[in-house]
């Protein structure tokens, strides 16, 4: 009965906010109609009113305008009782005169609602089979009842839903810190997409990560950021040396000064440690709801690294498995609408490579299909040495690809910088010299002029 009583939440200001939302929001309407069963309302005068609403849109196939809805109010409810019939045109008054002020709330909550009036009524109608011993009945009933919404995007309906197919799009991007970065991916890596950094073994792919949860750090961003490799408190400490400069080595000689600097930081880091291959998807989705629950929204998710997580389903081959944990963590970013950055390793080949492309990835190439952003870092020996290193764009979704940057890399305070590029355009064409780092189009356009110059000189030379 515990159930029941909670529906207090779901009373007549929520119900009559859902009717409203449903008149003025069509894309909402869309969806919540597919589950919304009307004796869900718990009013009459909602009832009726948000029957005329679905009623016009099975008849004509399309969402009716304010107009149409005063229209239908005037003329189509003599068959109702007096007292509804003024309930419902006092309703339509006010919703028209006064805006909706808890909107993401109503959406948040409106599915929840139509559950929990589902399972109410899937409850109500097992008490007779109770009586009867029809346990199995009760357990199909209430089974389906759960299920309720588990399915209700039906997809992209062309033409009707032209207009919203031309809204500019919010990824709401985190930047990278690295302006040369942010200016081919649209800002940095969006909102609900995945974005993986590959290196061979001590490249510094941590060290990667946590300089990009530094930056939405300092960006107000609230970091989760799961570590299955170091202890947490590593992690924390190189948060502690990237953000003020100091030294890994000696961290405790400068307590007080680093204190000093990230105490007023307005950004939230969680560290979640994980025993290596202790930890599946699925764990991370379980703390992720336990933090919501503690109002800890994620604004950039960290899993350092991806394939030290456990599959969730145990597959003959380690390729498989692989690519199932990284269409999971596309899911995690797409269900909590927040970028993720993880890591991957590369193969033997990639160990002292200059360039890392994706071939040099361990394992499952497929996992790379999956990510909306993969760049790679390399250092050899002597970058290592040097401080120097190299980083490749090998996928790019929201721009180009194929582009080598040169780092400096200072991994005792981890201090990463893009290395500002010297003669790389040519001014006339506007394409860089250096020809690894051409896109497709800039290569053809390259092939172009050293063609027409070819011509020229053969045409000049009567060659």
């Amino acid at each position: 009965m515990s159930e029941i009583v909670n529906f207090g939440r779901y009373g007549k200001s929520f119900q009559e906010g859902l009717v409203q939302l449903i008149v003025q929001d069509r894309p909402f309407a869309d969806q919540i109609t597919e589950v919304l069963d009307l004796n869900f309302l718990e009013l009459d005068y909602l009832r009726v009113f948000a029957h005329k609403i679905t009623s016009y849109r099975d008849k004509y196939s399309k969402h009716p305008s304010l107009d149409a809805i005063g229209t239908i109010l005037q003329t189509d409810l003599d068959k109702e009782d007096q007292i509804i019939k003024q309930q419902v045109q006092e309703y339509f008054e006010r919703i028209i005169n006064s805006d909706l002020d808890d909107v993401e709330y109503i959406k948040e909550q409106s599915l929840d609602f139509c559950r929990k009036q589902n399972l109410k009524g899937a409850m109500l109608q097992s008490v007779d089979l109770l009586q009867s011993c029809s346990f199995d009945e009760i357990s199909k009933i209430i089974n389906e009842s759960l299920k309720l919404g588990s399915e209700t995007n039906f997809g992209h309906d062309y033409l009707a839903d032209f207009e919203q197919r031309y809204l500019p799009k919010h990824r709401k991007p985190i930047t990278t810190g690295w302006n040369d970065i942010d200016l081919i991916s649209g800002g940095g890596l969006g909102k609900s997409e995945l974005g993986v950094v590959i290196a061979p073994t001590g490249a510094g792919k941590s060290m990667v990560l946590v300089h990009l949860g530094a930056q939405a750090l300092l960006e107000k961003k609230t970091v989760v950021h799961y570590t299955l490799e170091l202890g947490d408190t590593v992690i924390a400490n190189r948060y502690d040396s990237c953000i003020t400069g100091f030294p890994i080595s000696n961290l405790i000689d400068f307590k007080e000064e680093v204190y000093e600097q990230i105490k007023d930081i307005e950004g939230k880091l969680i560290v979640k440690e994980y025993p290596t291959k202790s930890a599946s998807t699925n764990t991370i989705k379980t703390h992720l709801a336990k933090l919501k629950k503690r109002g800890i929204v994620p604004g950039l998710i960290i899993v350092d690294y991806a394939d030290l997580l456990k599959p969730v389903v145990v597959r003959k081959e380690k390729r498989a498995e692989l690519e199932s944990i990284y269409e999971d963590l596309r899911g995690i970013a797409s269900e909590f609408e927040c970028p993720i950055w993880t890591a991957s390793q590369t193969n033997r080949s990639g160990l002292n490579a200059e360039v890392i492309t994706m071939e040099q990835i361990s394992e499952a190439f497929n996992k790379c299909f999956v990510a909306d952003f993969i760049m790679s870092v390399s250092r050899t020996i002597e970058d290592k040495q040097n401080n120097t290193g190299k980083i490749f764009i090998a996928k790019n979704r929201n721009g180009p690809d194929g582009i080598i940057y040169d780092i400096f890399m200072d991994t005792s305070n981890i201090n990463i910088k893009i290395m500002p590029k010297v003669n790389t355009v040519n001014a006339s064409s506007n394409i860089p010299l250096n020809p690894v780092a051409l896109t497709a189009k800039q290569q053809k356009e390259l092939l172009q002029n050293k063609y027409q110059k070819f011509r020229k000189h053969i045409k000049r030379n009567n060659i």
